[in-house]
């Protein structure tokens, strides 16, 4: 597929709503506390009566960080007290073993993933020790062929912490970075120097990493058009694989960090909108193809490659090269995607630790998928993921007639066709360079639970 974007700031203001992100269908919003833990063992058994047996992938949430970045709105524990992740590690490595009972021994973990919080919050021994637990219970593959990451603060790790992580099977690494001016840094509460972020990329080059990705964040108090140009020729020149470039949303009512930002400190909407066509440009000039949903790769990566392949796929995680693995989520409030169904852990450490010491999985809700949620889903992942859906296919892995199972969708897609968004034709949907930053909207029209106005509050597209 042509891998190409256009950017144009009228059409954006157009159609700067609000709408989920897709990183599941059904979202999050529609999980409920129906969904138990007997449900959620039962999925789990039934995926290993499946042929060929669906690999797996492992999350870990590690949910503590040493300092309070005020635009965060991750699920966090802000201590400088380390001994903090003491009894949630061992609770952890119990949910470890709870959890491994449940899949057979020989189902290869093509895919493994810490995040957070700050996974390198814990100590070097405390990462062998959660490593050596996982390898106990699940099939880990030992010749660096899986897809092993994790998510890296520079202030927490140096050369010795990337050597450790790569000698742990980790091959590729995600750096925050967010913004490298001093100004917006302070504005934040995220003071980061360039030194400390370059010598983590060049460790992890050294130790063989095979894919480096950093993200950054546009729209955070004090930023315009030249200080972002600034912190983006420096990203550019450090030549990560994978950039993701993330649009803040201030909801200072429901994230009570955000309350420490000065709204009147903000970029206008106008100023952020700037900021965003000159990154696409500087990206496209640098090599960078846009991936979607504010993620760029060069040419020659996985997920890149994946894509033009046709490939490419969409979970919790965002975009991956993995479609037909089954994700083992750990850790409080972690979500996993097992068969036909999402699950949630609970979010509270206190009540996770309380369920795992009961002997009990920490499972307190989800949702199970009927055909219409897997015919949407799959409408969805492909349009996010290809920009291009062609009828014939959906209608063959799901019996339907596309334009008559969709006619209101279809009929509701007039503005896009006018606006140059969307090709529509009596057997495909295809994306056009000028609609591919607005692909959640796109999305959105295929979203039954938003149609049927039983959704939730969402960030901006834009």
């Amino acid at each position: 597929m042509e891998q190409t974007l256009e950017f144009d700031s009228e059409l954006i203001r157009r159609y700067d709503t609000s709408g989920p992100r897709y990183t599941s269908y059904p979202t999050a919003v529609q999980f409920t506390e129906a969904f138990t833990e007997a449900d959620f063992k039962r999925w789990a058994v039934a995926t290993n009566a499946e042929r060929p047996k669906p690999p797996l992938s492992l999350y870990f949430h590690i949910p503590f960080c040493d300092t309070v970045c005020f635009y965060c709105a991750c699920n966090k524990i802000i201590t400088k007290n380390r001994k903090h992740a003491v009894p949630y590690l061992e609770h952890l490595f119990r949910e470890i073993a709870l959890q491994g009972a449940l899949f057979d021994a020989d189902r290869p973990v093509q895919q493994l993933h810490w995040g957070g919080g700050t996974p390198t919050f814990i100590s070097h021994e405390q990462m062998r020790d959660l490593m050596r637990a996982t390898g106990e219970h699940f099939r880990l593959l030992d010749d660096d062929s899986g897809e092993y990451s994790i998510e890296i603060d520079p202030r927490e790790a140096d050369a010795e912490t990337i050597g450790v992580l790569r000698e742990l099977g980790f091959n590729r690494i995600s750096l925050g970075v967010q913004d490298f001016d001093p100004t917006v840094q302070k504005a934040v509460n995220r003071i980061q120097s360039e030194a400390e972020t370059r010598a983590v990329l060049e460790a992890a080059r050294a130790e063989g990493f095979r894919s480096t990705s950093v993200d950054l964040i546009y729209g955070l108090p004090h930023q315009s058009v030249a200080s972002f140009a600034a912190t983006l020729d420096k990203v550019i020149d450090m030549d990560p694989a994978r950039l993701s470039v993330f649009n803040y949303a201030h909801l200072p009512e429901m994230f009570k960090t955000q309350r420490q930002i000065n709204a009147g400190d903000l970029p206008s909407s106008e100023e952020k909108l700037a900021i965003l066509g000159h990154t696409i440009e500087r990206l496209g000039q640098a090599g960078y193809v846009f991936i979607g949903m504010d993620h760029f790769a060069k040419p020659d990566d996985e997920l890149a490659v994946a894509q033009r392949n046709g490939t490419l796929y969409r979970n919790f995680q965002g975009y991956s090269t993995h479609a037909e693995c089954d994700l083992v989520a750990m850790g409080a409030t972690s979500i996993s995607m097992i068969g036909d169904s999402y699950s949630q852990n609970l979010k509270d450490l206190e009540a996770y630790a309380a369920r795992i010491d009961a002997g009990h999985l920490p499972v307190f809700r989800g949702v199970e998928l009927d055909a219409d949620d897997k015919l949407r889903r799959a409408v969805i992942t492909q349009l996010i993921c290809h920009f291009e859906l062609e009828f014939a296919a959906v209608e063959r892995d799901h019996g339907i007639d596309f334009r008559d199972y969709f006619a209101a969708e279809l009929e509701g897609m007039g503005d896009f066709v006018r606006d140059g968004l969307i090709e529509l034709d009596a057997a495909a949907i295809r994306v056009l360079p000028r609609g591919r930053l607005l692909i959640r909207n796109i999305c959105m029209q295929f979203d039954r639970y938003l149609r049927e106005s039983r959704g939730g509050r969402y960030s901006k597209v834009i």
